[in-house]
């Protein structure tokens, strides 16, 4: 187990939670998908180059949480994702609540968030009109009039689903990681981490939003800027980056076998510093 020393700016709210004098806020439910594509493009007919890339994007500086810090796409559980009307298709709703060890309204809550948040942030839907195909392209002025009624709740995901008869496909996800924010942080997330492959036809779009930057970047390009202090990396995303450094390619990522348990940073106070424990063998890769 590894640990990061926390600024001391931040250490105050910390020691504040663990002597007790202010109860920790209590995590609410999210999910981030990892979106993957080969990397880089190539002409017709000829071989890319090696490797992978996964979108991210640099939340605004005005942002109340990880203010303009990378991130993948994500965020909370809408009570509507929970709706039993999501027409599905690919693994069920029991099969990730064994996964992620949850029961069935919040499993098919995670499932359709990571679907909506996806598609709010990055313009790609992992949705299509039969269980075996997918939608091939979301750049159209009604898509954008769609992702914009998720965006101000005035539309929910079984509702576009339904009037655009399509399927959520869950089939395209991969489960990943679960990460919990530590309890001094006011905001603090229970966040369920997902890998996907860019559709096949699709392509992402600045779509603005919480987002100011967008872009595609290999992981081990991204931990390298984050090193260098060139872009700002919280923990739970430094160390995916680094777990998908490892993969050869996005297939190899997809086809990981993993064990999702919960991963809860813990705050301890030595040597007269305060310290954040990151649980697991990994060692911080920052």
């Amino acid at each position: 187990m590894s640990q990061v020393r926390i600024p001391e700016h931040m250490a105050e709210a910390a020691r504040a939670v663990i002597e007790g004098k202010v109860k920790p806020a209590t995590p609410r439910d999210a999910a981030t998908v990892m979106l993957l594509r080969p990397a880089g493009t190539s002409l017709p007919g000829t071989p890319g180059p090696p490797g992978f890339e996964v979108y991210m994007l640099r939340r605004k500086p005005s942002m109340a949480f990880a203010p303009g810090a990378y991130v993948f796409p994500g965020g909370s559980v809408d009570l509507r994702d929970a709706d039993e009307e999501v027409a599905w298709a690919g693994p069920e709703v029991e099969h990730w609540g064994r996964v992620f060890d949850a029961p069935p309204d919040l499993a098919r809550a995670l499932v359709c968030a990571a679907v909506r948040e996806t598609f709010e942030e990055s313009g790609v839907l992992l949705a299509g009109p039969s269980a075996d195909t997918v939608v091939a392209d979301t750049t159209g002025d009604d898509w954008e009039a769609d992702r914009q009624a998720l965006l101000d709740r005035s539309l929910s995901l079984a509702e576009l689903l339904a009037r655009r008869n399509l399927i959520l496909r869950s089939d395209l996800l991969r489960p990943w990681s679960r990460w919990i924010t530590p309890a001094p942080e006011p905001r603090r997330f229970d966040a369920r981490f997902f890998a996907a492959a860019l559709p096949a036809g699709q392509r992402t779009r600045d779509v603005g939003g919480e987002a100011s930057a967008v872009q595609w970047i290999s992981p081990a390009h991204a931990l390298d800027a984050g090193r260098a202090g060139q872009i700002q990396l919280w923990l739970p995303t430094a160390m995916t980056l680094a777990e998908l450094a490892e993969y050869p390619d996005e297939a190899a990522v997809l086809a990981a076998r993993r064990e999702v348990r919960p991963l809860l940073p813990e705050i301890v106070i030595a040597e007269g510093a305060t310290w954040l424990k990151i649980p697991g063998e990994r060692e911080y890769p920052l």
